[in-house]
């Protein structure tokens, strides 16, 4: 597997511009997948993206409604799969539409169902930081090729070089 990147944010807003820098990287057809505890920073995250692909209205977590469509300059899809009890659930609700090759699609709790998805995606995990009160630390794998160059880039955004597979402590781009 190609090496992944780490980047440390500080609170919401770091979080938020990682996110927007990260839209930089994504293409029409690109899955993200995120995942982490409750309160983590998923969908903070995904308004970041929101903004950095060029969405105009307030990206709002799609939990009870599983999955939320916005127009923007590349289609933004955000889904989230907190509240589906198993992957045979998600695999009932033929959500094959998102991954049409049009849009971006950025699934929360995407751990869950990374299983019934595409071979080709950009898996985050995101945790808080020991003994740091707001500071988040966010770990990006891809799987699948397509991802090593761009990750590349995206390290080159937040200042660093993934060749070690690490970029902690950049604080997110400004």
């Amino acid at each position: 597997m190609p090496p992944g990147l780490e980047v440390e944010t500080e609170g919401a807003d770091g979080t938020r511009r990682f996110g927007a820098a990260l839209a930089g990287a994504l293409e029409p057809g690109d899955l993200v997948l995120v995942s982490g505890a409750l309160g983590s920073g998923k969908t903070v995250l995904a308004k970041g993206v929101g903004e950095g692909l060029g969405v105009a209205e307030p990206v709002v977590s799609p939990t009870f409604t599983l999955v939320r469509e916005y127009a923007a300059r590349v289609p933004f899809v955000h889904a989230d799969v907190y509240r589906l009890s198993d992957l045979a659930e998600f695999v009932d609700l033929d959500v094959s539409e998102p991954f049409d090759g049009r849009a971006v699609t950025l699934i929360e709790w995407g751990d869950v169902v990374g299983a019934a998805l595409p071979p080709e995606r950009l898996d985050i995990s995101i945790r808080r930081v020991p003994g740091a009160a707001d500071r988040r630390r966010l770990s990006l794998a891809p799987v699948g090729r397509s991802w090593e160059p761009r990750l590349q880039r995206l390290a080159a955004l937040c200042g660093g070089d993934i060749s070690a597979g690490r970029n902690a402590g950049t604080g997110g781009p400004s």
